[in-house]
């Protein structure tokens, strides 16, 4: 038997959250059921009752599923089963780890494993802004040591109303689309996308979302108290005073003197570890070996607080910028003389090659996940390879943060491209990191906006991005950083990606690591970004100022054609015979999509000249003839009362007997044969059957009478 205890939550429009726990996965240390509708997650957690030892992190794992069960539908493949995760899953289990991770005691090592499953779905539902919710309750109600809770609500701004967890076809039509994170007291993440929307309106929708989670948060507590939950006691990290100090007296001007002479990042590297082989040299073989991880651990901190306070006690980052400073920037593009877009985005140390591809409709991207089935036309992909940072270790298969990079880049552009029927080309954005030193993904977005440029994509305006860091000890001393440096980002208090256009935000990444950050600083943040933006948007369009006029040379050429309905199956022909006739004739590749009641027809092709050909082709196949036009056309078979003739592709007529010549014939094969090309004149049409009858004698000349 299970005993249930279940709590809601009322969002104020007629939906209810139920979280329920005590009826599934009684042997995970934490399970919960969040429902909203006919929607379900099943959030477990489980961890190890033993420490990883000499763990410096939180080897914390999550995951996120979907099964095609919960919609009634088989998994495609041909073992029709459930595979490796889907990109959007990734994205999923990366937007609670983020917002989870911070929260685990510093000395809590033991392995733990947060699985959330998506069980049961409506087709309009959006289940990921239900994950955190279930992720944190499971720890809720679990004996894990967890500094929450936490919670995770989508907020879309849909005709200037904010809404909290809206519909997928309500998400479709908003303006403001993010992710937000939260304790009760303070926001943890913020991922989402914009179209050109203010730093205000941002920070509004920031709010409007925290007020929600503070309801789930306090939802969360009250289970925990109902439920007596009491957290298990585990032996922290060890500590040593004594060593620290003296590692602290040993190293820390040492380190404070190395960080301030500005060195580059692998010099400055070499320098730190030469510091700590003179440290090691201070110690005992007994000492070295007995406390080795705690001296790694304790010269780690060292550094930190060094780093730290050179920034706040005199204002100077381990390059030797101000606080405001971007770094030097230049950029190329055209560099790949056969891509059909290419660009190089270099800033301080942070470089990208970025390629764009056109392709056409055979190119895009197939979506069949549980709640989403179609196409995209628009892919980005970003590479990190060990080389971009100077690590010797092999190329694995695509990280999870590599997913994520992109996805953000991806976001960020997505709404400058050309819509409609101005776009017809399916676009792919390769982004490959060669150097690597602090926000790539906002190089990324930066080298793939002049990269559209160059392949004369005609974006509405062109994207910038920045990486904003904060270095904070309390609310009255703290120091905002803009395009913050790798060992920023890591010995920093915050990680805020925001990319934009002049005109606004367009996508944005917020982690904060830091209790306590008011929103005043949140704002100094997104403006100080929007200073930095304008300015590396000012350094991009120096490079180019504006897309090209015209594709490259080498570009497939594709073009457009609307046909009736009624008429694709006339140009596909029987078995597809038609269609492939006039691809093999005239060097396209022809797509047919119904859409609207009309029938969509892309043709592509490598040159114009074989685009002008399937084109006519195609229109010859769909135009409707009328009485009185004038065709050449093909012989197609003789019988004794006529030929039938093909004035049109897949379109023939009668030419009677009595209509060839003036004169009288007593066989038709006195004037014609097959394969003949014939011009003939349309005289009538069967408005019952649209049969076409054809004369060839009103051509001629009437012989004159004797």
């Amino acid at each position: 038997m299970y005993k249930l205890y279940k709590k809601e939550i009322d969002l104020g429009d007629g939906r209810i959250i139920t979280v329920e726990t005590g009826k599934l996965a009684k042997q995970a240390d934490g399970a919960v059921v969040v429902k909203m509708g006919k929607t379900m997650l099943l959030a477990t957690v489980v961890s190890a009752k033993e420490q990883r030892e000499n763990a410096d992190f939180m080897p914390l794992s999550v995951e996120y599923k979907e099964n095609f069960s919960a919609v009634g539908r088989f998994p495609g493949g041909f073992l029709r089963r459930e595979g490796r995760p889907s990109d959007s899953s990734i994205l999923v289990a990366r937007l609670v780890d983020r917002a989870l991770r911070p929260l685990f005691p510093d000395d809590f090592h033991a392995e733990t494993f947060v699985t959330i499953s998506l069980i049961s779905a409506e087709e309009e539902s959006m289940p990921d802004s239900l994950a955190g919710l279930a992720a944190s309750a499971a720890l809720s109600v679990s004996d894990v040591p967890f500094e929450g809770p936490i919670s995770e609500v989508r907020v879309a701004r849909i005709n200037g109303e904010l809404k909290i967890n809206p519909s997928m076809e309500e998400n479709e039509q908003s303006d403001i689309d993010i992710m937000v994170a939260a304790t009760i007291n303070d926001v943890m993440m913020v991922e989402g996308e914009m179209d050109e929307v203010s730093e205000n309106e941002m920070l509004e929708a920031v709010k409007f979302a925290h007020e929600a989670i503070k309801v789930q948060c306090q939802l969360q507590i009250d289970m925990a108290k109902d439920l007596n939950i009491v957290k298990r006691e585990y032996v922290g990290d060890p500590k040593n005073e004594e060593l620290f100090n003296k590692i602290n007296d040993f190293s820390y001007q040492k380190i404070y003197d190395v960080a301030k002479k500005s060195l580059p990042k692998h010099e400055r590297s070499d320098a730190f570890k030469a510091i700590k082989e003179e440290l090691l040299e201070t110690l005992s073989e007994e000492e070295q070996e007995e406390f080795s991880f705690l001296i790694g651990t304790y010269f780690h901190d060292v550094e930190k607080k060094a780093v730290r306070n050179l920034l706040l006690d005199e204002g100077i980052r381990l390059d030797g910028r101000k606080s405001t400073d971007i770094r030097p920037i230049w950029s190329e593009i055209d560099y790949l003389p056969s891509a059909h877009g290419s660009s190089i985005f270099t800033r301080g140390e942070t470089q990208s090659l970025t390629t764009v591809t056109l392709g056409t409709r055979m190119d895009e991207k197939i979506i069949d996940e549980v709640l989403e089935q179609g196409r995209d036309k628009f892919l980005l992909h970003y590479n990190f390879p060990p080389f971009s940072t100077g690590d010797a270790r092999p190329v694995r298969g695509l990280s999870r943060r590599e997913v994520g990079h992109g996805n953000l880049a991806h976001r960020a552009l997505k709404g400058m491209l050309p819509s409609g029927e101005d776009n017809t080309y399916t676009i792919r954005i390769v982004s490959d990191i060669l150097e690597s030193n602090g926000s790539s993904s906002m190089a990324t977005v930066c080298a793939g906006t002049l990269a559209l440029m160059d392949a004369g994509i005609q974006l509405k305006r062109p994207v910038s991005g920045i990486a904003m860091g904060l270095i904070m000890d309390n609310e009255d001393r703290y120091s905002v950083l803009s395009d913050i440096l790798g060992d920023e980002d890591h010995l920093g208090d915050m990680d805020f990606k925001v990319t934009g256009t002049e005109k606004g935000i367009t996508a944005c990444q917020m982690d904060i690591k830091v209790d306590g950050m008011s929103y005043e600083i949140l704002e100094k943040a997104l403006n100080q970004a929007n200073e930095g933006r304008n300015h590396i948007l000012g350094k991009m369009l120096e490079t180019i100022d504006a897309p090209r006029e015209d594709f490259k040379s080498h570009v497939p050429r594709i073009e457009k054609i609307i046909i009736p309905k009624d008429m694709i199956g006339a140009v596909i022909g029987p078995g597809g015979k038609i269609i492939q006739e006039i691809q093999e004739t005239t060097g396209t590749t022809i797509t047919i999509e119904e859409k609207d009641e009309k029938g969509i027809v892309m043709v592509s092709a490598a040159n114009k000249e074989s685009i002008d050909l399937g084109m006519a082709r195609i229109k010859a196949i769909v135009v409707v003839p009328e009485v009185g036009t004038i065709y050449k056309g093909k012989v197609k078979s003789i019988v004794a009362f006529g030929a039938f003739v093909e004035i049109l592709p897949g379109k023939d007529g009668l030419l009677h007997i009595s209509e060839i010549e003036h004169r009288r014939l007593k066989t038709v094969d006195e004037v014609l044969k097959e394969g003949e090309i014939v011009e003939v004149k349309i005289i009538d049409i069967d408005r019952k059957s649209g049969k076409l009858k054809l004369s060839r004698k009103v051509l001629l000349p009437k012989p004159e009478k004797n």
